[in-house]
């Protein structure tokens, strides 16, 4: 994908949910900092076109529909963030066998039922699709789990 800001994007957002996911059903601060890294704000007080391309990407998943949030703190992070409905579900679901495929080993069919299951679902190749720390991949399973779908009617 040549479009740097789209690869960010989608990493940003499957970092969030993750985030969201592994709180879930609690509420937590979402900060911009522990998504896209450090960031100084310069001498007015603006934060990088990064940082804010993150902030931009968390309101962009609430408007969607994807998360809530009570307020936001500055352009620092997102106050009592939780995932919605949609979201929890989406990611609990199971995922097409395409995603994990490179993830499966023989030795996946030793293990039992339940934890088989538990690998299957989107929430389990975004966290896997996330530790390659490959672009395309990451990309890959965004599109899959949350956006392919709407246009596929």
């Amino acid at each position: 994908m040549a479009d740097i800001h789209i690869e960010e994007f989608y990493k940003d957002a499957a970092i969030a949910l993750v985030q969201l996911y592994n709180a879930f059903p609690r509420r937590v601060n979402l900060f911009v900092e522990d998504i896209a890294g450090p960031d100084e704000p310069d001498e007015f007080g603006l934060h990088s076109k990064r940082h804010m391309a993150c902030f931009g990407t968390l309101l962009w998943l609430a408007e969607e529909g994807l998360l809530r949030y009570v307020d936001t703190i500055r352009q620092e992070a997102l106050d009592q963030a939780v995932l919605t409905q949609q979201a929890f579900v989406r990611l609990s679901s199971p995922a097409n066998p395409d995603l994990h495929e490179e993830d499966n080993s023989d030795s996946s069919q030793d293990l039992p039922p339940a934890v088989r299951e538990d690998f299957s679902t989107h929430i389990h190749t975004l966290r896997n699709a996330l530790r390659s720390g490959s672009s395309a991949k990451i990309s890959r399973v965004m599109q899959a789990t949350f956006f392919r779908d709407r246009f596929d009617h």
